[in-house]
C-alpha cells in the first residue's frame, strides 16, 4: 500500500513539474520564440505521456493557472508540430468517433460550425456595431443571434441524450455543472436579441453582452471536447452510442448535419424493446402491444409515466409532439431531465402529491406558436396510495378558437 501511496505522489510531482515547464513554454511563446525554438523543451516536458493527458493538462493550465485560451491554443499548435501532424492525425482514425455519423464525430462537425459562427461572424458584427450603431449592422447581429439560437439542438442533444448515460455510471457533477452553464449561454443569447429588436440600445452593454456570448460559447466548446466527450467515450458502451445516433434526429443539429451513417462493425442492434407481439390483460379489455402502442400516440396530447421513485417509465411519441423527448429518458430521474434551477420546482410538486397535499396541478405557457396546457396529476392504486405522476400536455390553442356548435360531419 504505501508503494503504491508513493507512486501517486511521485505522479503528482511529475505532472506539476510538467506544468511548470509548459508554463515557461507558453511564456517563451507569448514573448515572440518560434515554435521549432521550444519544440525540444515541449519533448522534454510531455515525454510519453499521451494525448488524452496533454489535453487535460491544457484544461489544468486554464481552470488552475489562468492561463487564456488563446494561449493554450498556442500550445496545441506546438504539440502538433511535436507529434509531426495535424490534431486530427494524432487521434487514431480508426477510432468509432472519427467515423462519420458517429454522435461524437457530429458534435464535432457541429463545433467547428459554431465557432466559427461566435469568433468570425459574431466578433465582427460586434466590433462594427461598437463604432458604428447603424441600422444595417443591428440588423447583421440580430441576424446572428437569431442564428445562433439553433445553438439549443446541440446543448439539448448533449443534456437529453449523452448525459442520461453518464448519469447511469454515477457521473452527475459535471452533466448538471454544464447544462447550467449551457442555460446560461440560452439565456444571453436571447436577451441580447431582444434588447437589440426592442432598440434598448445601451452599445457598452451590449458589447459586454455579445462578449460574454462568443467567450461561453467557445469555451463551452472546448470543455466538451477536452472534458466531456473523452470522458463519454471512456465510459460508455457501442449500444449506447449507436442509441444515441439513432435518436439525434428527433431533436435536430445545429449549423451541421451527419457527415455519414455510423455503422459499427458488430451489426444488428436496432435497440428495440420488445417485438410487438404478446397481449396484454386491463381490467376492461385485452391490447397487443402493438395496439396499445399506436392507440396512446395517436392521442391527441403527449403523455409521460413517471413512478413513484421519480424515474421516467413511459412517454408516447406521437407524430407533433410539443416537447422532444428521446428514448434515453427512460429510466432516468425526472429531477435530472429538467435543468438544475428548476429541479426544486419538480421536487416540489412531487412532495405535495406524495404526502396527499395536492392530486393535480396545472399550467400554461405560451411556446413557439402553440399556447399549451400542461397537467400534472396525482396517480394512486386500488387502494389510495402514490403511484406516480402522469404528465399529459396539450396545445389548446385550436381548442379556444372554437364557437357555437357542430353537429354534423364536415
Amino acid at each position: 500500500m504505501s508503494e503504491i501511496i508513493n507512486n501517486r505522489e511521485q505522479e503528482k510531482l511529475d505532472k506539476s513539474k510538467r506544468q511548470e515547464m509548459l508554463k515557461e513554454i507558453i511564456k517563451d511563446l507569448h514573448a515572440g520564440k518560434s515554435v521549432e525554438e521550444v519544440k525540444q523543451r515541449f519533448n522534454d516536458a510531455v515525454g510519453t505521456i499521451s494525448v488524452a493527458e496533454i489535453s487535460d493538462m491544457e484544461h489544468s493550465l486554464m481552470v488552475e493557472e489562468g492561463i487564456s485560451v488563446e494561449e493554450v491554443q498556442r500550445l496545441c499548435s506546438v504539440h502538433t508540430e511535436v507529434f509531426k501532424g495535424s490534431i486530427e492525425e494524432i487521434h487514431n482514425q480508426n477510432e468509432p468517433e472519427q467515423q462519420p455519423g458517429h454522435p461524437i464525430h457530429t458534435f464535432k462537425l457541429e463545433n467547428r460550425a459554431i465557432d466559427q459562427h461566435v469568433n468570425f461572424k459574431l466578433q465582427l458584427h460586434t466590433e462594427r456595431f461598437e463604432k458604428d450603431q447603424s441600422e444595417e449592422n443591428i440588423k447583421k447581429l440580430i441576424d446572428d443571434l437569431s442564428e445562433l439560437l439553433d445553438i439549443d439542438k446541440h446543448y439539448s442533444r448533449k443534456e437529453n441524450l449523452l448525459f442520461p448515460f453518464l448519469e447511469k455510471y454515477g457521473i452527475f457533477g459535471p452533466t448538471k455543472v454544464m447544462w447550467g452553464v449551457d442555460d446560461r449561454i440560452r439565456a444571453a443569447i436571447k436577451k441580447a436579441r431582444m434588447e437589440l429588436v426592442n432598440g434598448d440600445l445601451n452599445t457598452k452593454e451590449i458589447v459586454e453582452s455579445l462578449n460574454y456570448i462568443i467567450y461561453e460559447v467557445t469555451e463551452m466548446i472546448y470543455k466538451e471536447e477536452n472534458i466531456l466527450f473523452p470522458m463519454s467515450l471512456q465510459t460508455l458502451t457501442e449500444d449506447e452510442w449507436i442509441k444515441i445516433a439513432n435518436e439525434s434526429d428527433i431533436i435536430g443539429y445545429t449549423f451541421a448535419e451527419p457527415a455519414g451513417v455510423w455503422k459499427p462493425e458488430r451489426a444488428g442492434v436496432d435497440g428495440n424493446v420488445h417485438s410487438g407481439e404478446g397481449y396484454i390483460k386491463l381490467e376492461t379489455g385485452i391490447l397487443t402491444v402493438d395496439q396499445l402502442e399506436n392507440m396512446m400516440n395517436h392521442l391527441p396530447v403527449d403523455i409521460t409515466y413517471i413512478d413513484k421513485d421519480d424515474f421516467v417509465r413511459y412517454f408516447s411519441h406521437g407524430k407533433e409532439r410539443i416537447f422532444h423527448r428521446t428514448k434515453s429518458v427512460i429510466g432516468r430521474t425526472v429531477q435530472n431531465c429538467h435543468p438544475p434551477q428548476s429541479a426544486h420546482i419538480v421536487n416540489e410538486l412531487l412532495d405535495d402529491f406524495k404526502s396527499g397535499k395536492k392530486d393535480s396541478e396545472d399550467f400554461w405557457i405560451k411556446f413557439r406558436d402553440k399556447y399549451v396546457l400542461i397537467r400534472y396529476f396525482a396517480v394512486k392504486d386500488k387502494d389510495g396510495n402514490y403511484a406516480g405522476t402522469l404528465e399529459f400536455t396539450q396545445n389548446i390553442g385550436p381548442i379556444q378558437e372554437i364557437t357555437g356548435e357542430k353537429r354534423l360531419m364536415s
